[in-house]
């Protein structure tokens, strides 16, 4: 449960290095700390975080990169894809090697206040950007903007290379129902169906849906790459219906004429936050039963998004080329689209259950802190964690279905935000980590260059990345918007 930072210092290991049986020790301790609670949390096996882990990242934005290699071209797209696998890797090992010094870290809110010294602004700050980031996220899959992508969002923009339509439960249903019924009703469906799926308490629990969520979406991709192989050609493009782009499919090494620097600055932005989950994963380790075991799961996560990451959106270019739209349905026959599509459903309630889990605990943590009912089946307990859950999906809801441009929105607090949570914090925490020994040998030189590139990036999204953003929601405006609470079909 999360405590603020004021309350933790008597924890601090004073940035000294913990031996692995000091760890061990740690850990071991707050695991049987929670022997008599009726709700422990503590529980997960590395098997278990690995299958939370996939069921968070293979999402239908990996079906939004082929639109990103559209607009970059081969090289700048496959160079961009591998660098950002290759940060988070390392960067996600600083961030763990950081909580095996830190046991107490329950969220990413305590991580941000332990690296600037406990300060309880930066927890609070830190606290902020997770609820704002994780709500709107899930009022994305709730309702429908005009974006998809990164983190399962999108950030793009509206430009000449098209405006990629954000996918969520209700875009889902419509497209599968052909817009028979109001769109606000299958927002309400869906957010129903979340908070339902959303009130087991442990991320052991939810970790079972992961598996089922990982499921559905790998076979939904392989029916894209599967339809999109036999088909004879894209049935459209955002430039128009084939043939209107051209009657050849053609791909192109780097951005065709006519793309601009914000196109390529947002598509680049599309691939990167796509590799930026590390905002859940100090809950999901907090939550295991031996923390020391968590690279043995990023390792499975890693394997896996460099394959899904790379080989989709390879394949996807090849056969869409210039008629790429993000999500790649949006480019195949009605048919083979809804064939498809119809498999996306659970894995978008799933990945906001999963945000939803790890907001929840953050705002129930500060309200039940020090009470028995924190960890007891006890009605006032149960009570307010099912308060929580409804009231994060009642504001998702709101947020989805008033903010006309919502996807730009997220983009605009995803620059923000995700500068911090995919890059900033971890070369902070690896200054802290290494202070003084930075050049200590060949290869912790070499690891100091690239957190030093880390942070380098990290102010990339925040200053050109965050302009890039206004930009999108300029044009966007520019060109109007949906109504709030709109009944019209939202289908692809």
């Amino acid at each position: 449960m999360s405590s603020t930072p004021e309350e933790k210092k008597s924890d601090h290991y004073d940035g000294e290095d913990v031996k692995v049986d000091e760890a061990s020790i740690a850990f071991a301790k707050l695991v049987d700390g929670e022997a008599d609670h009726d709700i422990k949390l503590r529980t997960m096996s590395w098997q278990r975080a690995m299958c939370l882990l996939f069921g968070d990242q293979v999402c239908l934005a990996i079906l939004a990169q082929a639109w990103s290699f559209m607009v970059l071209g081969w090289v700048p797209a496959l160079i961009t894809t591998f660098l950002a696998g290759a940060l988070f890797w390392i960067s996600s090992l600083t961030m763990w090697k950081y909580l095996m010094k830190h046991p107490h870290i329950v969220d990413i809110c305590d991580f941000g206040a332990q690296i600037f010294g406990g300060s309880r602004l930066a927890y609070e700050w830190t606290g902020f950007m997770l609820l704002a980031n994780n709500i709107l996220l899930i009022g994305f899959h709730v309702f429908t903007t005009h974006k998809l992508g990164g983190r399962c969002e999108a950030v793009t923009s509206h430009t000449s290379t098209g405006t990629p339509p954000h996918v969520s439960g209700a875009r889902i249903i419509n497209t599968l129902s052909d817009g028979s019924h109001c769109t606000i009703i299958w927002s309400v469906v869906v957010t129903i169906v979340g908070i339902l799926t959303s009130l087991p308490r442990t991320l052991n629990h939810v970790s079972l849906m992961s598996i089922v969520s990982a499921i559905c979406m790998g076979i939904s991709i392989l029916l894209f790459l599967v339809f999109a192989g036999i088909e004879d050609h894209p049935a459209a493009g955002y430039g128009g219906a084939y043939p209107k782009l051209g009657a050849k499919v053609y791909t192109t090494a780097f951005p065709a004429a006519g793309v601009t620097w914000v196109d390529c600055v947002n598509a680049v932005l599309n691939i990167t936050f796509l590799w930026v989950p590390q905002i859940l994963f100090p809950t999901f380790i907090s939550e295991m039963e031996r923390p020391q075991d968590f690279p043995k799961a990023l390792a499975g996560l890693a394997g896996m998004s460099f394959v899904l990451f790379i080989v989709v959106p390879i394949i996807g270019y090849h056969y869409l080329g210039q008629y790429a739209e993000a999500p790649s349905f949006g480019s195949i026959q009605v048919v083979y689209k809804k064939a498809g599509f119809a498999f996306v459903i659970v894995p978008t309630v799933v990945i906001a259950v999963i945000y939803c889990n790890v907001s929840a605990k953050y705002v129930y943590g500060r309200l039940m802190k020090g009470s028995r009912h924190a960890h007891s089946n006890t009605a006032l307990g149960w009570g307010v964690w099912t308060a929580v859950v409804t009231v994060i999906w009642a504001i998702a809801f709101i947020f989805g279905s008033v903010i006309p441009s919502m996807g730009d929105f997220l983009s605009l607090l995803g620059a923000a935000f995700d500068s911090f949570f995919g890059f900033i914090y971890y070369a902070i925490a690896y200054y802290i980590l290494y202070k003084g020994e930075f050049f200590k040998g060949a290869w912790r030189s070499v690891n100091t260059v690239i957190h030093v590139f880390l942070m380098i990036c990290g102010l990339f999204i925040l200053g050109p990345g965050l302009y890039a953003a206004v930009k999108a929601i300029i044009a966007d405006y520019s060109g109007g918007t949906r109504p709030a609470f709109s009944c019209a079909s939202n289908s692809i």
